[in-house]
């Protein structure tokens, strides 16, 4: 077997110090949204008692809820954008800070206020996801990423379903407050782990952060979430309800406005409206609705008193851990995500998890009158839900560029928050609607509970459809081979690029790489991402050019090297250089073939060198 372009380069890089805690990034970034994933699910055993604990009425105390998922809402785009900008690492503990801070507060009051205060501190952790994702992006091999940020990407339901058996058990045997304290001794064991082994990323993003920006979308998505969650008891069509919404459409198409104009948006909307980002976050609502239908629905089935006829009268305690295979399914399905992914793509694991799902939520029309059928129930939605948020950020990753990877999957993130937020008020609305009375107490109906899972069966249907319409290509970081040489090494960070083959390979010094980027006629490419990666195909560097397409990178030591060039409307291009370390700098020029110039990439990719292909000179 002849060996790789790669391997045919002298000079390699020396190992890696990160290398070493490069098996610990993935156990603990997971452990790290698992455990802010918790806060989600933390008081679903003592929902019911709230208002007795907190002094209040029933619909003051929905707050302590409905301020998490707030808070999460707001968070996840904007921590994914200021870890772009300011480091994941960094913004990950500071997520994590805040979440013990509000566990702290919640665990030493009763007041309904300084409850709501400390829950939406909890909430705000949930930016916790996206910035996990982007670390492994940034930090891991490519053999790894896929099953990682699946693993990772699943953590919202695996956090969602361990809790509930934990939380019933220690709500049902000691104080509740010792649920806050249990969840801050988390936060801190998290935040240690990642300070210790988890490595600042290197990549970060061009520009300034959008506060304008931040201050819009919150106010939006408060406006909008709001009458969702709270329209049960306002009453759908009651001024209050009818004027947020209003104001939330208001809200957020002014604040799209705004960020087309930004230099530096806290969203990148041209982006976001490609064909393949749109679709799968349209589908991620989806998926959110399938999730948290089976969360409302089967709890409440297994405590319901079996006087009714249908409830299977088990234990608080019980109930959760009926559910927890919900969570546990998750988690093991990342790795199989991975192999499947590697072989079909991101979009064939996102349409056989919503399957699944459907499969699921089909049989449990039918299998909801013994406790095992609840647990057969639990499992193969947890598959088909774990295949399809393990797709969701590969199908993310492989149409953004790797600077936009954080407020990306913030935003996906977020998509998925409004899809639990949206199912939790469509079902309890549809439970609350079909209720009978037993003993004098209103219950849920066997009736409601299936007409909750037709529901999840077709929002399921619906990303199914979605789904379908999205690019049939494999992403990066599931399509290359192996032993793909430089062009393989290129695609296991960035994006795929043509092969510029080993006889374009440049000998460079060590004062840096230096350039500019250029469309196949010579003019500027603005703006483009220039990415710097090593032989293990990790990124070592990453910059943004200039407006009139300069760039510059410095590469941390000596070895082979791939300078990667992409911008929106052109195809991406790649080159492979060696970095000497003898002070010498040396210039690499880039050449970006428009998109819609396919006779100008066959040109790029047969010219000789010079610096308006994309060959190198060495400066000096």
């Amino acid at each position: 077997m002849p060996q790789t372009t790669t391997d045919q380069l002298p000079g390699t890089l020396p190992p890696d110090p990160r290398s070493r805690a490069a098996g610990a990034i993935v156990p603990v970034l997971a452990f790290a949204g698992i455990t802010v994933a918790v806060m989600q699910t933390l008081l679903v055993p003592v929902i019911k008692d709230l208002p007795a604990l907190l002094h209040t009425a029933p619909a003051n105390a929905t707050w302590v809820m409905t301020a998490t998922l707030l808070a999460g809402a707001v968070a996840t785009p904007i921590m994914g954008r200021l870890g772009d900008l300011f480091g994941k690492r960094r913004l990950l503990l500071a997520s994590l800070a805040v979440m013990v801070v509000g566990s702290i507060i919640c665990g030493f009051t009763d007041n309904l206020i300084i409850m709501i205060i400390g829950r939406a501190l909890q909430g705000f952790a949930m930016g916790a996801i996206p910035l996990g994702i982007g670390i492994m992006r940034d930090e891991l091999p490519r053999e790894k990423l896929g099953s990682a940020m699946a693993l990772m990407s699943s953590s919202i339901g695996v956090g969602g379903g361990l809790a509930l058996p934990v939380a019933g058990l220690i709500a049902q045997n000691t104080d509740w407050h010792a649920l806050f304290f249990g969840a801050a001794a988390l936060g801190v064991l998290a935040m240690a782990l990642t300070y210790f082994l988890v490595p600042e990323s290197s990549v970060r993003a061009a520009g300034t952060f959008d506060w304008a920006g931040a201050l819009g979308l919150s106010a939006g998505l408060v406006a909008l979430l709001l009458p969702i969650t709270k329209g049960g008891d306002w009453g759908w069509s009651s001024p209050t309800t009818l004027g947020l919404f209003t104001l939330a459409v208001v809200i957020l198409l002014l604040w799209g406005l705004m960020e087309l104009r930004s230099a530096a948006p806290l969203v990148n909307l041209r982006t976001t409206a490609r064909r393949e980002v749109l679709l799968t976050n349209l589908a991620s609502i989806m998926v959110g609705v399938a999730f948290y239908a089976i969360s409302l629905v089967l709890p409440q089935l297994l405590q319901l008193p079996e006087s009714t006829g249908y409830g299977l009268g088990r234990s608080m305690v019980v109930a959760g851990l009926c559910v927890a295979p919900l969570g546990l399914t998750m988690m093991f399905t990342a790795p199989i995500y991975a192999r499947i992914a590697a072989r079909y793509g991101p979009k064939f694991s996102l349409m056989l998890g919503m399957l699944i799902i459907g499969i699921g939520y089909g049989a449990g029309l039918g299998l909801m009158s013994e406790v095992w059928q609840t647990v057969l129930v639990s499992v193969i939605v947890g598959a088909g839900i774990g295949l399809a948020y393990s797709s969701l950020p590969a199908l993310i990753i492989g149409a953004v560029d790797p600077s936009e990877t954080g407020a990306a999957n913030g935003l996906n993130t977020l998509m998925r928050s409004i899809g639990t937020s949206v199912s939790s008020a469509v079902i309890g609305m549809v439970l609350a609607h079909t209720s009978i009375v037993s003993g004098g107490v209103a219950m849920p109906s066997l009736h409601g509970f299936r007409i909750s899972f037709g529901i999840a069966a077709g929002a399921v249907a619906i990303g199914l459809v979605l789904a379908a319409f999205l690019p049939s290509r494999r992403t990066a970081n599931t399509s290359a081979d192996a032993g793909a040489g430089v062009s393989g090494t290129a695609t296991a960070a960035t994006i795929p690029v043509p092969d510029p083959g080993p006889s374009r390979t440049l000998i460079a010094g060590s004062g840096g790489f230096h350039g500019r980027v250029r469309d196949a006629d010579g003019a500027p490419v603005a703006r483009a991402n220039v990415t710097l990666i090593d032989h293990r195909g990790r990124q070592a560097g990453l910059t943004t050019a200039d407006e009139d397409g300069r760039f510059a990178l410095l590469p941390p030591s000596a070895g082979a090297y791939v300078l990667a060039g992409s911008a929106t409307g052109h195809a991406p291009h790649a080159c492979p250089a060696r970095y000497a370390g003898d002070g010498v700098p040396v210039e690499v020029d880039l050449t970006l073939p428009e998109l819609d110039a396919p006779q100008t990439r066959e040109h790029s990719n047969s010219s000789s060198g010079g610096s308006s292909s994309s060959s190198g000179t060495v400066a000096g």
